[in-house]
């Protein structure tokens, strides 16, 4: 189901869509060099890290991440800088940003103007990876039939808090991440499985922790 969604570990998405999409690269197995279009969500290590750019890369590749991120001008990539609630177009595909932030925790200020992303693909519709963010009133406005979604909490939702964004959205499908490594443990998907309302289907797709 949904396998042109790979989620390698943590929050490391590929998307197979009209063009290959990697959201936030980390720890990469391999060196597929196939990545059309990387687009990075803020600058932390695990969401920012340039050997595994370089190992999704190839010459053509367009990146596109926060006007606050540095250091991405430095891959020899073509960089796309975005702020947040902007809708933009790159190699034919639409995305929009939506902000990503924290309301309480200090991890992710809502000043540092970091997003997560809104795909569109003409084959699988609207597309929603989150980010590092809270249970924001941004969050819950998006509207896609794919949400992925952080539930480790610390830095981001927790199981349950990620529950009640799916469900205030109410995409098809949604798909647990950010969670069994670096925050969170493998057990927060049931947790967060077992909050979220029918019909909406709840996809595991991390492949290792």
């Amino acid at each position: 189901m949904l396998d042109m969604i790979q989620v390698e570990t943590h929050s490391s998405i590929r998307l197979a869509l009209e063009k290959v999409i990697y959201i936030d690269p980390f720890r990469l197995s391999g060196t597929p060099h196939d990545a059309d279009i990387i687009l990075i969500t803020h600058d932390h290590f695990d969401h920012l890290s340039p050997d595994d750019i370089r190992k999704a890369m190839k010459a053509e590749t367009v990146l596109v991440c926060p006007r606050s991120v540095t250091g991405a001008d430095q891959l020899g990539l073509t960089v796309q800088k975005v702020g947040t609630q902007e809708t933009f177009t790159v190699g034919g595909i639409t995305i929009e940003t939506v902000p990503a932030y924290n309301k309480l925790k200090p991890f992710h200020p809502k000043a540092k103007g970091w997003v997560g992303y809104v795909i569109e693909s003409a084959a699988h519709g609207r597309i929603y990876v989150a980010g590092d963010t809270d249970l924001t009133p941004e969050a819950q406005q998006v509207r896609c039939q794919i949400a992925m979604l952080p539930i480790g909490g610390t830095y981001t939702t927790d199981a349950k808090q990620a529950a009640k964004l799916a469900n205030a959205i109410r995409p098809d499908y949604v798909i647990p991440v950010h969670y069994g490594s670096v925050a969170g443990r493998p057990e927060d998907a049931d947790v967060f499985a077992s909050l979220v309302d029918d019909p909406i289907e709840v996809v595991r797709k991390i492949e290792r922790f």
